[in-house]
């Protein structure tokens, strides 16, 4: 018998041209899947075949658990106390194995054997095509339409199989059987069964990647994708920079009568694609990705990554776009958070935003309105700036003398230091369960602190746009932290539930 089962997994490994240590391992299963059902409960076999003989033998085994973490699966646990009774030097993580008596072959059942064995190869054979196929390093996946399956839409190529999830489609496209698609490869997830590629025809990614195969100067390092936003199916943005200042960034990527930007669209479902230039300067980057809009004034926050741009009625609609989609993606694109207002919106928001400064220098400084208002004239924003710019920048201001302008600067030392105290005592009663969150920085505790924010609930309550007045981030980096902080909820529902149960 031991030498039919060498002659049996050597005639497999030449018909199925796979390795014969898989075939090996196929058998191991089978024999281990049959043993199994001679037992109660979850057990765990272990069945081992010599490689040349053909002889076997088959353990049980045991997971070695710490002894405080008590035993979920008794039939295949071990606490760590019983095991080392029985090996002296067995450690947490572990197996424990004990001989059993092993199954006959004959005794597995030819069609359970052969079923086994079948899906082992099978299994070995789509990791030798998908390895195969993922060596190539192609980035966009060319495929025909094979089936649906719970709405999502798989793509076949040659063996290879691959999955568009609906969230990942093109709204409004309507894909059938046999269409050839053309997909971006997001990720390999061997835990699917059957279409193990993850596609998607709606990430920025895929057009980076469709403009990267239309025009050749990107791929011969000329230009540069240095960001793209889009709103699938519709409208889309991307930045683009030369390299080689012979090279028009703008013009290559639309090429002769709109031909490469044309070929792009018509892939995307008639998507609408903006070429903004990218620049070092962030307003003027913002300026190029607010297009066909015209700016008429910018101001830029740097400690909340926002800026402020003013347009004309004119230019209103044109800016904000339908739907804000034209501010939404041009924020998306350069990554800073746009506020669009018209001339009087600004003028009200900078009258109130020198009414608290006013208010700010009048109290800390203990000075009446006039000489604050002399402040903001000449450009002081902060108590920051009063105490520590040079002072000769402040000698330059012809309303203050030298006494005056020392003992600004003093009161603004002083309020600076009492504001620290308190600041440092605010952080003191920040909860330790929020101090130990991922992702937050002293600077963003210290903000938290300041906005009176001082547990982890207290975060987890907040919604993003809070989030984001207190401590300036992107909205998305805000989302994240307040779900990091909400996990705890969750971890406790789940919890309750199961002792319910």
């Amino acid at each position: 018998m031991n030498r039919e089962l060498l002659m049996l997994v050597d005639a497999i490994s030449r018909e199925k041209n796979v390795e014969r240590d898989v075939v090996f391992g196929a058998v191991e299963a089978a024999l281990a899947q049959a043993t199994k059902k001679l037992y109660q409960g979850e057990v765990d076999i272990r069945v081992a075949v010599d490689r040349d003989s053909g002889d076997y033998e088959t353990f049980r085994r045991w997971l070695v658990v710490p002894d405080e973490a008590g035993l979920q699966n008794p039939d295949a646990e071990e606490l760590l106390m019983d095991a080392r009774e029985r090996v002296a030097d067995a450690e947490e993580g572990e197996h424990i194995e004990e001989g059993i008596e092993s199954v006959p072959i004959g005794r597995i059942g030819a069609m359970a054997a052969k079923q086994v064995i079948l899906q082992k190869i099978r299994d070995a054979e789509r990791e030798m095509l998908l390895n195969d196929f993922m060596s190539r390093g192609d980035k966009i996946f060319v495929g025909t339409v094979k089936r649906m399956d719970k709405g999502d839409i798989i793509v076949e190529s040659g063996r290879v199989e691959g999955r568009l999830r609906r969230g990942e489609m093109i709204p409004k496209e309507n894909l059938r059987n046999g269409d050839r698609v053309r997909a971006m490869i997001m990720e390999v997830d061997l835990t699917l069964r059957g279409a193990p590629i993850i596609l998607s025809r709606s990430a920025p990614e895929f057009m980076i990647e469709l403009f990267r195969q239309e025009v050749p100067e990107i791929e011969q390092g000329l230009l540069e994708i240095k960001s793209c936003a889009r709103d699938p199916g519709s409208r889309a943005k991307i930045a683009v920079l030369s390299h080689d200042k012979r090279v028009d960034p703008i013009g290559t990527c639309v090429g002769v009568r709109g031909s490469r930007v044309n070929a792009v669209t018509n892939e995307l479902a008639g998507e609408r694609v903006d070429i903004v230039l990218w620049s070092e300067d962030p307003a003027q980057f913002v300026i190029g990705a607010l297009a066909p809009a015209n700016v008429s004034s910018i101001v830029v926050d740097e400690e909340k990554h926002a800026m402020d741009v003013v347009v004309d009625e004119e230019n209103l609609a044109i800016a904000i776009g339908r739907g804000g989609q034209n501010v939404r993606l041009a924020s998306e694109l350069t990554g800073w958070k746009i506020n669009i207002m018209d001339a009087n919106e600004s003028a009200q928001k900078q009258a109130e935003e020198q009414s608290t400064i006013r208010a700010l220098f009048m109290e800390k400084l203990d000075v009446d309105e006039e000489i604050a208002d002399i402040l903001i004239v000449e450009g002081f924003t902060s108590l920051e700036e009063v105490a520590y710019v040079p002072i000769s920048e402040m000698q330059e201001i012809e309303s203050f003398d030298e006494d005056t302008i020392n003992e600004l600067r003093t009161r603004a030392k002083d309020a600076l230091l009492t504001m620290e105290i308190v600041r440092e005592e605010s952080v003191e009663e920040v909860s330790q369960d929020l101090r130990d969150l991922d992702g937050l920085s002293p600077q963003l505790i210290a903000k938290l602190a300041d906005a009176n924010v001082h547990t982890r609930d207290e975060l987890a309550d907040l919604a993003v746009d809070e989030l984001t007045d207190i401590t300036g981030q992107s909205a998305e980096e805000a989302r994240t932290l307040i779900m990091k902080a909400r996990e705890h909820w969750f971890t406790g529902q789940a919890a309750t539930a199961a002792a319910h149960e």
